[in-house]
């Protein structure tokens, strides 16, 4: 086996995926290039894989845990994700926590990394915070699940898919 690294991605989840086999183009995954730029390439909307399900072809990167580290990821918004470090107080170990709001906690060995407050630069640095966790052991991560914007539809995916590992 061979693999190449070409170094870190310029955007981080560059790989779209559409299908266009329907006569209406259908996003399966979002990523560099967006909803708005697929409708003004086939002047049509792309509709999203949840509005035509039936036979939704099954590539690798649109499986539903595809991008999944080997540590349990799970998407919180910023209140529970401080309810959850409150409730575990200073014992919050093998805990790693990947928020724009950072939490506060009473724990020394809780592993915190700050998401970057605009959509492009998280994706760009998504899967390497994902394996740095990874890499510093830790067993659960928990994620400020990100805004339910055009901006941030890309880094929704890859984290859904992540936690559902």
């Amino acid at each position: 086996m061979l693999v190449l690294d070409g170094g870190p991605c310029a955007v981080g989840i560059e790989s779209t995926i559409v299908d266009c086999t329907r006569g209406v183009p259908v996003l399966l995954r979002p990523g560099a290039i967006t909803r708005a730029q697929i409708a003004a390439a086939c002047g049509l909307q792309p509709l999203s894989k949840e509005e035509l399900p039936a036979h939704t072809p099954r590539a690798s990167g649109t499986l539903e845990a595809h991008y999944a580290p080997a540590a349990k990821v799970r998407l919180m918004d910023a209140a529970a994700l401080q309810t959850a470090l409150d409730l575990l107080g200073a014992d919050a170990a093998h805990i790693a926590v990947y928020a724009r709001t950072m939490p506060r906690t009473q724990s020394t060995r809780l592993v915190m990394r700050r998401m970057p407050d605009d959509a492009e630069a998280t994706a760009q640095q998504l899967f390497a915070a994902l394996r740095a966790f990874d890499d510093q052991g830790v067993k659960l991560i928990w994620i400020e699940t990100p805004p339910a914007t055009a901006a941030w539809e890309g880094v929704r995916d890859r984290l859904q898919r992540a936690a559902a590992a």
